[in-house]
């Protein structure tokens, strides 16, 4: 049986490892948030949460909640010394300004081209579409944290099915089954997970794939 809170922890430690110095980041509500508590401490990297505040840091010891600070998906987050909160105009002039380096954002859907669907679903209920529509276009790097399939499906696909949040927007995807970026020749798997083969990420995966010649093992 799968361990899910294992495949989030993976795919979460995995993502942090892409931001740099300096980088300000905001990460989108669901699995994305996760990736705030394994940001490594001599990485300093700025946190934007699009409900309002700069400064987000790790999940709050069990006891020591704020009732007042929550991150963009209702869950309870700390703010970091020299946080700052402001207004929801600000928080999308930050993101439509052009001044987030990186954005991780969950999918339903990512294709070859690097077109995202990861709102709705035709046929269910949905809030809407949300923030995601202008942090895809707004960062300068689109980062997907997704589990490579649903229910057995493949999520990563030649030509996305559900309706689209932004085309072209993608730059990496990572699943616990391996990173693959997002280039003008197509999808190149660039790492695996270590427990995982070649020929299994191919299988999971409708997309055609081009295997880097530099392929290596996830460091997660």
């Amino acid at each position: 049986m799968i361990d899910k809170e294992r495949v989030r922890e993976v795919i979460a430690k995995r993502v942090a490892k892409e931001f740099k110095d300096g980088d300000v980041v905001n990460l989108g509500i669901g699995l994305p948030t996760e990736v705030a508590n394994y940001i490594d401490k001599d990485v300093e990297v700025i946190l934007q949460s699009e409900n309002g505040f700069i400064g987000l840091g790790p999940a709050p010891e069990e006891g020591k909640e704020d009732k007042d600070l929550v991150n963009a998906g209702a869950k309870f987050v700390t703010i970091k010394e020299g946080g700052a909160c402001f207004d929801s105009a600000m928080s999308f002039a930050i993101i439509r300004g052009g001044h987030v380096d990186a954005t991780v954002l969950g999918a339903l859907q990512v294709d070859e081209e690097g077109n995202l669907a990861n709102w709705m679903i035709p046929g269910k209920m949905v809030p809407g579409m949300g923030g995601a529509m202008d942090l895809v276009v707004g960062a300068k790097r689109v980062i997907i944290a997704m589990e490579h399939t649903a229910k057995g499906a493949p999520k990563i696909l030649k030509k996305c099915t559900l309706p689209l949040t932004a085309a072209k927007e993608v730059n990496l995807i990572v699943t616990e089954m391996g990173v693959i970026e997002v280039t003008e020749k197509g999808l190149v798997l660039k790492e695996i997970a270590p427990d995982t083969t070649v020929e299994e990420v191919l299988r999971a995966t409708e997309a055609n794939l081009i295997i880097s010649p530099e392929l290596k093992v996830m460091e997660v």
